[in-house]
Formats: structure tokens, sequence, C-alpha cells
């Protein structure tokens, strides 16, 4: 159930659906971010990933494996996207990076 809910976050994601991804947020998420950074809140986070969307138009996450225990779920994978400074997307600002998502599921009973 806990491996369900993570990956339908990622499918959130991949949809680019901030509405989505933010359902399926409590009220008091925390995203931390790969260099620390915290966005808390559900609103915040919507909001957070709308941004993201209109810089990276089409990030996608891609999982190869996840691994459960309780309500850790940690997912390893890869992140992809090309930054757009409001313009079209360019091959030269394509990008693809190992990655690694940690969630804890609250609330999944």
């Amino acid at each position: 159930m806990n491996a369900a809910i993570a990956h339908a976050f990622v499918n959130a994601i991949n949809h680019h659906d901030p509405e989505e991804i933010a359902g399926l947020m409590t009220e008091d998420h925390v995203f931390i971010d790969s260099l620390g950074n915290r966005v808390t809140g559900q609103a915040t986070d919507e909001e957070g990933w709308r941004g993201y969307f209109s810089m990276v138009p089409d990030y996608a996450i891609t999982l190869d494996e996840t691994f459960v225990d309780g309500p850790v779920v940690v997912m390893l994978g890869a992140a992809q996207g090309t930054y757009a400074s409001g313009g079209p997307l360019q091959p030269e600002n394509r990008w693809r990076t190992p990655a690694a998502w940690r969630a804890v599921v609250r609330g999944s009973s």
C-alpha cells in the first residue's frame, strides 16, 4: 500500500499535475530537495510544483527500484528534464541525473 502511494506521487509528478500531487500530501507535508531546501505545507508545495513545471516543462522521474520498510519508501531511479528559460526547449539544456527519493507515508491505513 505505501509503495503504491509513493508511486502515485511519482505518476502525478510525471503527469505534471500539481493538484493531483497536492491531493497525495498531508497538510504538513515537507519536501526536501537535493540541496536541503525545505518546502512545508500542501499549498506551498503545490505552488512550488507549478513553478518547477514552468521552468522544466518536460520533467520526469523514472524508477528502477523501490524498497519499503513500514511507512518508509525509498525509490531509486533518475530525474530528467530540459531547462526552459521562457522559450522553446533546447537540446543543450536537457539533463538527466541518478536520483533517490525517500517518502514517509502517513494515513494510508
